[in-house]
């Protein structure tokens, strides 16, 4: 007589239903810095910009990525919440000053996208220990 088994049937199931997940190709950078830091297309394009040209003024991001100075500004404002983007203070010769801004280096943005990534992790981990009746 043959042992009937209760176990449940996970590996072969399991691993389908991930499959659209998981792609052979990892994510891009975009990908990666959209998802994790809840910034848009343009954020990230003023990033890799950054990447390329530090100590760039938003007159002179302005131009390269062809959008207003005062989008530009937002996007800066939200890099560096996110800790993406540095600002510094350069006086001019004729006085006043202009900030100037340049990307977290790529080296250390990889390690703040692993830190966010695994806090959040950790964040739902806890959420799914609470799951149980009633608690939708």
């Amino acid at each position: 007589m043959a042992e009937a088994d209760n176990s449940p049937a996970r590996s072969d199931q399991t691993d389908d239903r991930f499959d659209g997940l998981v792609v052979d190709e990892g994510p891009s950078l975009e990908e990666a810095l959209t998802c994790v830091f809840d910034i848009q297309h343009h954020e990230v394009r003023t990033y890799e910009t950054l990447l390329d040209q530090p100590a760039s003024t938003v007159a002179e991001l302005s131009s390269v990525l062809d959008r207003d100075r005062s989008n530009v500004n937002r996007s800066l404002a939200t890099l560096r919440e996110k800790g993406l983007a540095r600002r510094e203070r350069r006086l001019l010769d004729g006085g006043g000053h202009v900030y100037q801004y340049s990307a977290t280096p790529l080296s250390e943005a990889r390690e703040l996208l692993r830190e966010t990534l695994e806090a959040w992790t950790a964040t739902v981990d806890e959420r799914i220990d609470g799951f149980g009746p009633g608690s939708r």
